[in-house]
Parts: C-alpha cells; structure tokens; sequence
C-alpha cells in the first residue's frame, strides 16, 4: 500500500465529523423539553380557569370569608389565640432546646450509661405521636404521681412540646459539635483548658451557629403543633389559636373564624421559614 494513501485516509478519519445520534419524533431534546414545559403550564391554567369557571365564590365568601363574623373575632383572636399560641411555642422551644442540649452531650459521653439513656430518650420521643404525649401528660402524670404539672395548661404544654422538640434537637445539636473540627478542642485544651470549659467556651457556640436553621424550622413546627394543646381541657382564656377558632366557628355557625385563625399561624411561621431559609444561604455563603 502506499504510505501517502495511508497517510490520506488517516487524514479523513481523523477530520470526519461524528455522525449524531438520531432522535425519535425529528425533534431536538430542547424542543421535547419546551413542548413538555409548555403543555404543562397549559394544563395547569386550563384546571384554574375550570375551577374559577365553576366554584360558588358566593357561598364560599360567606362562609369562608366573611367580614362581619371576622371583624368580631378582634382584638381576642390576638390578645387570646395568638397570644397563648406564642406563650406554648416558646416555653416548649426553651424547655426542648435545654433538653436537647443536655441529651446531646449525654449521647456523646464516654459514659456508657449516659449514651444507653440518651439514645433510649431520643428513640421513644421520636417514635410516639405527639398526640399520645400530650395525652400521657393529661392523664398518666396525674395518675403515676397523684398531682398535675406545675404551670396549669402552660406547663403541660410545654413539658409535652419540650419532650417531643427535645428529642429531635438533641440529634441536630449533636450533628453540630461533631461537625465543629476536633482542631479546636485540640487547641483550646492545649492551652490548658479542662474538656468541660472547651465545650462550654469554644465548641458549644460554634455548634450552635451551626445549627440555627433547622432549629429555626423546629420551632415553626413547635408553632403549629401548639394547637393539641385543645386534649388537655383548657379554660376559654388559655386557648390557642386552633381551639380559638373551632368554638367560635361552632358559635356562629360559619367557618370564617378558622379561615383567620389560619391567618394568624401564617403571620408566625411564614416570618420564620423566611429566617430559616436567609440563615441557611448565609451558612451556605459562609462555608464557601
């Protein structure tokens, strides 16, 4: 063979361009994709105009939306419900973040017992509804001790909230003194310092910036799980937003009053989901 017809024809392998692959229809992948996109977008406006087209708004302003029954709500839909439903959520968030904070550092003692104990807590608050909690400290405290808990309705609250918050936070606070780099309690203990002052001054803190988000998101959820505070048998004054609005939709015989005690729990948690979410861009940015 000739060496320049060797030469040539590696030449035109090498300079051919590849053949693509072809694709079914004679459509590109990008056209599928904006053909998808835009049947999508029309199917979903096509279900908002068939459900405009056929809905009551009538009936469903009057009994969903109306102003008059809204208007007598005020101001005790907020100096009651929204009042008591903020007193709940934070002594339940202060009692589970201390609780959490102490089962935390048991699941990371060398202690054996304090571990068993720690992971016995977590598994079990974890697992039970919540419900069943609220009911155990209605009716088991009263019956396993004789008496109830201190505080009337804000201190059952609380315990039940603190126990079930407790055992979750414990977790996340965990997961953030172990993501703090073991650097730093080398450091701190080579400057003398004792295990317990190394945690208390240099990893605890760190942990914490850490873990600000999710404990941010627990206590949105803590927000709305206020409302079983209702199974504890609560007086007209100690009601939370939830049992705010059920009597007095059972009063007047319309729905409104959950419409705004709705309203009312969104005015709470939207405020923190939009904090949880800016600390957590800010912790993404800050790790970069």
């Amino acid at each position: 063979m000739d060496r320049s017809d060797a030469r040539g024809r590696r030449r035109r392998v090498v300079t051919a361009e590849p053949v693509k692959a072809a694709v079914p229809g004679g459509l590109s992948r990008r056209r599928r994709r904006q053909l998808s996109l835009g049947g999508q977008y029309g199917l979903f406006a096509l279900v908002v105009i068939v459900v405009v087209l056929l809905a009551d708004w009538g009936t469903l302003r009057l009994n969903f939306a109306n102003w008059e029954v809204a208007k007598s709500l005020f101001p005790d839909v907020i100096t009651v419900g929204l009042r008591n439903t903020a007193v709940y959520t934070a002594t339940g968030f202060g009692l589970g973040l201390v609780l959490g904070l102490v089962i935390a550092l048991m699941r990371l003692s060398s202690v054996a017992p304090y571990r068993w104990f720690a992971a016995a807590f977590i598994e079990v608050f974890r697992g039970l509804p919540l419900l069943l909690i609220f009911i155990f400290i209605s009716v088991g405290v009263p019956l396993a001790f004789g008496t109830t808990v201190p505080g009337g309705a804000v201190g059952q609250t609380a315990l039940a909230l603190g126990l079930a918050a407790g055992a979750y936070m414990a977790e996340t606070i965990r997961a953030g003194i172990e993501a703090v780099p073991k650097g730093q309690t080398e450091a701190a203990r080579s400057l003398g310092m004792s295990h317990a002052r190394a945690m208390r001054s240099i990893v605890i803190p760190q942990a914490f910036r850490i873990v600000i988000p999710p404990l941010t998101n627990q206590l949105v959820l803590l927000c709305k799980d206020s409302s079983l505070v209702l199974f504890l048998g609560i007086t007209l004054e100690q009601r939370e937003l939830t049992k705010f609005g059920r009597d007095l939709a059972g009063q007047v015989g319309n729905t409104t009053p959950i419409i705004v005690a709705g309203i009312c729990y969104l005015i709470i948690t939207i405020p923190l989901s939009l904090l949880a979410r800016r600390l957590e861009a800010r912790q993404r940015r800050g790790q970069r």
